[in-house]
């Protein structure tokens, strides 16, 4: 062939079959790069973008990184037949994950983290398979996103009752489109970032290109749209009280090391936020700090049942009442028959123990092991995790001295119902107690505080996140950190929180932002395969 640009194929067209000349690389100009280099181009910008778009997420506060990251993922997957694009995809997927997750192999090596990324990577390849298919069609960024939205979705419901860590929401806690979140929830806030990044890619295409007005309007809109919304909804972010104030604690005792076997010293963490709250109280009455309304301690923060255990009762009554005001309580429920329970307990200086919140997103291959026998294979790990937990059913709002105060547990910040039915119930403030002392000093701490700061702006919320072993933090309805331990130490925070009960749009829209981009994202992979039916039928 004498001339130097090769046309690639409409992607409406029939397959030119497995003979046809391979897609090679091209540079702005619609030149195409050959030889081994142009080969490999495309797989390690594909792993590139993946690796950029880790780099944009917490403990880092880069989250311009992610939009960027997106327009290279999308100039890497534009025109790519469906293969390919899963390949691609794929590379991705693992260039992100990969260190994003690397904190699930602490203490039990890398056969979990390697197999949890791997599969996340290949729903991520799915995706990236729908990209490339609409990547063709008019307007592309917009349906591009609304796939990326797709495959978020996916991956927050399966296999085993999904796992949404590494949406682009979480890495935008300190970002410019974190207000949408306000209008529409995580599904909105991860369009908007896929959307501009996309959009970025297609403006600069089409600049390189020469391209009539139209189209670089339209190029230009994809990225202005999303900054312009994100504008638009600043006024929904507020930390103004409208119920009043309260005067929340959060206690983190500390545990006697990190890892599994912190479990084995059960007795030793119950007793260390025992004796932090002690120490509250003390300084309470010392008038070092003022008391608090109610204290929320974290999770597992008494794994030894204390309605099985008159001691561990004990120990836990006498630092209730020290304090004496109600305090939420982490433990573990051991029923004679049946699955664990995972349980927040309201506890209160005259009554003891009252309501209990049991968890309900149970974390698959840590509180319960699904297909246990096949995984024995891979890790023996698996026996940790003697006897599964069960999930509870209803949402946990404890009324703490007048204060709605709705219980999230650590694993179930990441899904965006579980939270959201948490305020429709009538929680006034929101609390995340969890457990990070498994993962130890990794980023996995941080990388969940940023989701409660994106949850505290979704629903216009305090939210008060109690940890064994830190971060800690009291977070404002505006996403503001005003409060926070450090890691490994134990600690209490005392902060005057706002009592708020609007519901934001996203509270009360619910599930319907991401229904709808769901929609969009049907649309245009069936309008991908009308044009091929088309095609087919002409040809």
């Amino acid at each position: 062939m004498s001339s130097s640009v090769i046309r690639e194929p409409d992607a409406t067209a029939p397959h030119p079959g497995p003979e046809a000349a391979p897609h090679a690389p091209a540079d702005g100009d619609g030149k195409r790069l050959r030889g081994p280099a142009a080969r490999l181009l495309r797989p390690a910008l594909a792993v590139g973008s993946g690796v950029l778009l880790y780099t944009g997420f917490p403990p880092r506060t880069l989250w311009w990184l992610a939009p960027l990251a997106l327009a290279v993922l999308g100039g890497v997957l534009h025109g790519r037949r469906a293969r390919a694009g899963f390949g691609l995809g794929l590379l991705h997927g693992l260039g992100f994950l990969l260190p994003l997750l690397v904190w699930t192999g602490e203490g039990v090596g890398p056969v979990p983290w390697l197999a949890l990324a791997t599969v996340e990577a290949l729903l991520v390849g799915l995706t990236a398979l729908g990209i490339a298919l609409v990547s063709r069609l008019p307007l592309w960024p917009l349906w591009g996103a609304a796939v990326w939205i797709a495959g978020e979705a996916l991956r927050a419901r399966a296999p085993f009752g999904g796992f949404p860590w590494g949406k682009l929401a979480f890495g935008q806690a300190d970002g410019f489109f974190l207000p949408l979140a306000a209008l529409g929830g995580t599904p909105l806030l991860s369009f908007a970032v896929a959307l501009c990044g996309f959009g970025l890619y297609e403006a600069l295409r089409t600049a390189l290109n020469h391209p009539r007005r139209t189209t670089a309007a339209l190029a230009a809109l994809s990225v202005a749209a999303p900054l312009g919304a994100a504008l638009a909804a600043r006024p929904l972010v507020s930390d103004a009280a409208e119920d009043g104030t309260a005067v929340a604690a959060v206690v983190q005792g500390n545990v006697p090391r990190a890892g599994f076997d912190f479990n084995a010293q059960r007795r030793a963490v119950l007793d260390n936020h025992a004796n932090r709250t002690l120490q509250l109280a003390e300084d309470v009455r010392a008038g070092r700090v003022p008391k608090p309304d109610f204290v929320v301690w974290p999770e597992n923060s008494s794994d030894i049942d204390p309605y099985n255990e008159p001691d561990a009762y004990g120990v836990i009554d006498r630092a209730v009442k020290a304090i004496g005001v109600p305090v939420a309580i982490g433990s573990v429920l051991v029923p004679e028959t049946g699955p664990l329970r995972n349980t927040m307990i309201l506890w209160d200086p005259v009554k003891g123990p009252t309501s209990t919140y049991d968890k309900r997103k149970i974390q698959p291959f840590g509180e319960r092991i699904p297909m246990r026998s096949f995984v024995r294979i891979f890790s023996a790990d698996v026996d940790r995790v003697s006897r599964d937990f069960g999930p509870g059913k209803e949402p946990g709002v404890f009324d703490m001295a007048g204060s709605g105060v709705g219980m999230v547990t650590c694993f179930e910040a990441a899904f965006d119902d579980a939270v959201r039915s948490t305020v429709r119930d009538g929680a006034q403030v929101i609390a995340v107690p969890s457990n990070n002392a498994t993962f130890g000093r990794t980023e996995m701490t941080y990388q969940q505080l940023a989701m409660d700061r994106v949850r505290a702006v979704e629903h216009s919320r305090t939210v008060l996140v109690p940890v064994t072993s830190g971060v800690s933090a009291v977070i404002r309805p505006d996403g503001r950190v005003v409060r926070h331990t450090e890691m490994f130490t134990a600690d209490a925070l005392v902060a005057e929180i706002p009592l708020r009960s609007t519901q934001t749009p996203a509270t009360r829209f619910g599930p319907l932002p991401e229904y709808g981009l769901l929609a969009l994202a049907a649309a245009g992979l069936g309008w991908v395969l009308v044009r091929r039916t088309r095609a087919r039928r002409a040809a």
